[in-house]
């Protein structure tokens, strides 16, 4: 038994925690963690925005991966701290819990990490340079790994009057194994998010890295003097979504119960053709995924406020109301509330927990909502009308789901025709394919190992789920089968915890068509069975394009550099060689869809994944939609970084 005792208590010092641990600070050690550190920093600037004293914040990504972020905010104080024995600058940057968010008086509303942001990306860097300047002189400190060996120090005068902070880092390769590569995309979503959420504040982006188009213009300006309002608008805008009634509706009230004006709110909605809805929520600028106290008093007060107009106007009797679902078909709300002490739930700050926030939230919204709609009878028409549909088409769906229920029972549960099923009854170790076609579903069946490996066979044109609300999936002849081989439902019945399969794999042909349907899958599971994605479970199988042969000997490649690659490779060793294009999975032999896309020891498969839920909407909208313009524009603009535009 090996020895437990005292000396095996290890102890930490400094930022040590950090570079042993660093998932527990930000998230993962990938792509998400990396861009986590430039968030960080930039959370540092908002939060001197939101406390009065910055209106500009510039954003560089420079050349080898560098970042850096300025700010004309007060600048980080430089002083001797009283108990550190250094400069508070330091302190703030290399240790833990330190900063001026903890009620002291430096902030009245924050959303970094309170005191652990600048102190986890210095610790996470290969280097970091500090620059302050605090209205007489320039500040400097380089910092390596979280450490320094020189203190703080004044490099030269500056203007009088100038005030800010520069911070320039470059991850650190040693954590960051996957890539150190930042996305521009990525970076621009999120601080297109702060430039909306604070108006007026001007933030300015730029990429310096060079190695893209000559017409591609890196550097942005994102100035929202309409702040929310125009965040809706610009949702709305780029989904290609075409709004129901007048302009955007802004709400936004104080807290009077609140100390000193702490807590606000402010909302902005529209409503679209649609028939989903977008509702984001954000605390002290932090965005809430999982919602939480204040996105829940905004749909319980929106739901309440609704009923009451309808059931006044008579759009309802008086035993009927609409269900909240009803009232936020074609939603898009951006819910947003400064809080003095935001309580976020979860390591990642996924939800708020604030209890005080709902009645405040509820409050406002019922009454600003009401007189908005009272004031606005041609806006409230429209509106009530679209929530009359929704309502109708959810009562359909609720009878349409009732018979499916019945049948199924009177049918004993039984599976769909076009599935051949697997002896495995084990989630965590079958999956199934899904497969378009009876050529490719007939090769399929013969190549599979029958023991973990089933096949469901797809026919015809499937249904765009986009363009139809969920009484038309119901009964849906090339969608149910679906839904019965996983076993789980769908909608408000899904039950993950009845899935038969643990992977569900898309098997597609590596072309146009094959794309849309992974397309129209894809929509379909994302809209009625998110838990697929977000659990991931959800596969799409790569099949080759080519077999390079020459006598015995064959190559499969997967992409046109391949195919080269092993012409070369054949024919220096003498002889001409045969390459095949698959035009579809049909053309493959049993043995060889076998050996190139479902042998597990072989085969190269894509996991489906939903870091930005939002994004992922906003993309299938694009391209589910009913907008010729957009979808162009979004494939014009992507064609050249992907092959195959797959969500």
């Amino acid at each position: 038994m090996q020895k437990y005792d005292e000396t095996q208590i290890q102890v930490l010092e400094g930022l040590e925690a950090v570079r042993k641990r660093p998932g527990m600070y930000i998230g993962s050690t990938g792509p998400k963690g990396l861009h986590h550190l430039v968030y960080e920093i930039v959370d540092n600037a908002i939060d001197e925005a939101l406390a009065g004293y910055c209106t500009e914040i510039d954003v560089r990504i420079l050349p080898g991966e560098i970042i850096e972020v300025s700010d004309n905010g007060r600048g980080i104080p430089v002083g001797i701290h009283p108990t550190e024995g250094i400069s508070a600058a330091t302190v703030v940057y290399t240790v833990l819990h330190a900063g001026g968010k903890f009620g002291g008086g430096g902030y009245k509303h924050a959303g970094g990490l309170h005191g652990v942001g600048s102190s986890v990306v210095n610790a996470l860097s290969e280097w970091l340079e500090l620059t302050v300047f605090d209205g007489t002189h320039e500040w400097y400190q380089r910092f390596e790994r979280g450490n320094y060996h020189e203190p703080i120090k004044t490099v030269g005068d500056v203007k009088p009057g100038k005030t800010g902070t520069t911070v320039r880092f470059k991850a650190d390769t040693e954590i960051f194994k996957e890539s150190d590569v930042y996305d521009y995309e990525t970076l621009l979503l999120r601080l297109r998010e702060e430039a909306f959420l604070n108006a007026g504040l001007v933030i300015t982006y730029s990429d310096e890295r060079g190695g893209f188009s000559e017409d591609e213009d890196r550097f942005v300006k994102l100035h929202y003097t309409g702040g929310i309002r125009q965040f809706v608008e610009h949702i709305e805008t780029v989904r290609g979504l075409t709004p129901l009634a007048g302009e955007v509706i802004y709400l936004a009230g104080i807290d009077p119960t609140a100390n000193e004006s702490d807590t606000s709110c402010e909302i902005a909605l529209m409503w679209n053709d649609s028939y989903n809805e977008v509702v984001m929520s954000f605390a002290n600028n932090v965005y809430t995924p999982d919602g939480g106290t204040h996105e829940v008093g905004f749909k319980n007060a929106l739901t309440k406020a609704v009923n009451e107009y309808g059931k006044k106007f008579n759009y309802l009797k008086a035993d009927e109301k609409f269900a909240g679902e009803d009232i936020r078909e074609g939603l898009t709300a951006i819910v947003s509330v400064k809080l003095a002490d935001c309580e976020f739930e979860g390591q990642t700050k996924g939800r708020l927990g604030n209890p005080e926030v709902k009645p405040f939230v509820d409050k406002l919204v019922v009454e600003k909502m009401s007189v908005f709609l009272e004031e606005h009878p041609e806006e409230a028409g429209k509106i009530l009308e679209k929530c009359t549909g929704a309502k109708s088409a959810r009562e359909a769906a609720k009878k349409a789901r009732e018979a499916a229920r019945k049948k199924s029972q009177m049918e004993s549960m039984s599976l769909p025709g076009k599935l051949a099923d697997c002896t495995e009854h084990d989630p965590e170790y079958s999956e199934l394919y899904i497969v378009e076609g009876d050529s490719a579903g007939g090769s399929a069946r013969q190549g599979r190992n029958r023991k973990f490996q089933a096949i469901l066979s797809l026919w015809g044109k499937m249904l765009n789920v986009e363009k139809a609300r969920i009484d038309r999936v119901y009964g849906n002849e090339k969608l149910m089968p679906i839904v019965a081989a996983l076993g789980t439902s769908i909608g408000e019945d899904f039950d993950l915890a009845k899935l038969r399969y643990g992977k569900v794999i898309i098997m597609a042909d590596a072309d146009v068509d094959g794309s849309h349907i992974r397309t129209l899958l894809l929509t379909f599971f994302f809209r009625f069975m998110r838990p697929l994605i977000d659990e991931g479970h959800i596969w799409l199988a790569q099949p080759p394009l080519f077999k390079v042969s020459r006598g015995k000997k064959q190559r499969y490649a997967f992409s046109d550099e391949e195919r080269d690659m092993y012409i070369s490779e054949l024919t220096a060793e003498g002889g001409k060689c045969d390459v095949q294009r698959y035009k579809g999975l049909g053309e493959m032999d049993p043995d060889q869809l076998w050996e190139t896309t479902m042998d597990p020891e072989r085969r190269t498969m894509v996991k489906v994944g939903l870091d930005d839920a939002i994004k992922a909407d906003e993309v299938i909208t694009i391209l589910m939609g009913d907008k010729v313009g957009p979808r162009r524009e979004f494939i014009e603009k992507n064609a050249k970084y992907v092959s195959n535009l797959d969500i």
